[in-house]
């Protein structure tokens, strides 16, 4: 998937327990398929999971989701992962590793579970997740559409698809910024991230990007739910100005864009068919 990944598999992972966390060396592990786009992740027994980074992993202690998951976790209308535990490079690893609670449920394809349901689940998590007090969080995901010009300016030199796509992309820097306080934001509420249980959202998963900003950056997740029915119904269901919506359009019609440039059909083809069907649905809409 990535050029410069480290292969990560059972043998490396029981190394490193044994050598920091000998006390869960004996519990059961298995890898968790499909892997993700920058982690790695590993069931340990019936309550834990190993994530560890494939590309660019951190160099020095991580402490956002250690400090804030826990106090955000009891006010959130679904599962998240706790971190309990956090491992440190060696010999065999270069970066630092996490062990967190497991959260359970399923990943399932979009194409088998009800979007618009779906949406409305979406919804409430992200009223509840945008009421947590922000006081003292650190940035997250959510910057201004602004800093992220020369990056997607780099992606669309590489673009070979729909010409329309840099007028859209114009489209979204036009929008208003965001005026408003921060607010909390998960920062990649993709569906590889949702956990899934009697078809509603129960969980979700990978908070690494986490932190306050412009809720445009999760609002993205409406043209992800790949049915304009369900991106209506998530717009109908969540109060956000018009404003708002631009710079969500602008930022999944980004990541699409970086998606189809950087991946291929053959190196990681579920993503590459996500991010066609997301810029697809934005191309689909009315032109200004």
């Amino acid at each position: 998937m990535h050029a410069d990944e480290l292969e990560i598999d059972e043998p490396l992972v029981r190394r490193l327990l044994a050598e920091q966390f000998p006390d869960w060396d004996s519990l059961p592990l298995r890898r968790v398929e499909p892997s993700g786009t920058d982690h790695a992740i590993f069931r340990l027994g019936d309550e834990l999971s190993v994530r560890l980074p494939r590309v660019d992993g951190p160099t020095e202690p991580e402490g956002r989701e250690f400090i804030w998951l826990p106090k955000l976790a009891p006010l959130l209308p679904v599962e998240v992962p706790v971190p309990v535990a956090q491992g440190r490079p060696n010999g065999s690893y270069p970066w630092f590793w996490q062990v967190h609670t497991w959260v359970g449920g399923e990943t399932v394809p979009i194409e088998t579970i009800d979007t618009v349901q779906v949406a409305r689940d979406l919804c409430v998590l992200l009223e509840a997740l945008q009421r947590v007090d922000s006081a003292g969080a650190p940035l997250g995901r959510g910057i201004p559409l602004a800093e992220r010009d020369e990056e997607v300016r780099h992606w669309l030199t590489r673009f070979a698809g729909d010409p329309r796509v840099r007028h859209e992309w114009e489209r979204a820097l036009a929008a208003p910024a965001w005026q408003e306080p921060a607010v909390w934001t998960h920062g990649d509420l993709d569906a590889r991230n949702w956990l899934i249980r009697d078809r509603r959202i129960s969980g979700v998963i990978d908070w690494s990007l986490m932190g306050v900003g412009d809720p445009a950056c999760d609002l993205m997740v409406a043209w992800k739910l790949h049915s304009s029915a369900a991106r209506d119904a998530l717009r109908e269901e969540l109060s956000a100005d018009e404003a708002t919506w631009e710079r969500a359009r602008g930022w999944v019609l980004s990541q699409a864009v970086a998606i189809l440039a950087y991946y291929t059909p053959t190196n990681n083809p579920s993503l590459y068919r996500e991010a066609g069907s997301w810029l697809g649905l934005v191309l689909s809409e009315p032109t200004r």
